[in-house]
């Protein structure tokens, strides 16, 4: 297995989360499983945090998050200067997130999705390049805050 992608979920996200793996591993990429790790109850961000951070330092090139509705996870990791999360709940957001955004974490809405769109979401994701040029000039002024 070449690349490893962070994941995590919260307790909606669970279930996709494990068909997530699979869908991975049968790329030959490997999932570094920050949890949760069950269908019980827990609270999102303990487990976005993980995948954001190690995003964040370089650790990961990119990552996924998973919730019910997507958003949870998303405000959780784009916290992080270095994260570019982009929700997704079709293809071409998908494939928009990683071309004009640089997108370098999805966020998939377990509860509003079904799972084959998820895996080809996913599998967008990780084949789509950032297209660069006047989107990377855009990409820069995100972290600059204008207060």
């Amino acid at each position: 297995m070449n690349e490893i992608i962070p994941i995590a979920c919260d307790h909606a996200g669970f279930e996709l989360k494990e068909k997530v793996k699979e869908f991975l591993a049968s790329k030959n990429i490997e999932a570094k499983d920050f949890g949760t790790f069950s269908n019980d109850s827990v609270d999102y961000p303990d487990f976005a945090h993980k995948v954001g951070s190690a995003v964040n330092r370089g650790d990961y090139k990119r990552g996924i998050v998973i919730c019910g509705s997507g958003n949870g996870v998303q405000m959780t990791v784009n916290k992080y200067p270095n994260v570019r999360c982009a929700l997704c709940w079709n293809e071409e957001i998908a494939q928009l997130g990683r071309q004009h955004n640089d997108a370098n974490i999805v966020s998939l809405p377990a509860r509003f999705i079904p799972e084959d769109l998820a895996l080809k979401i996913v599998d967008i994701f990780l084949s789509t390049p950032f297209e660069g040029g006047r989107h990377q000039r855009r990409v820069e002024k995100i972290n600059k805050l204008l207060v």
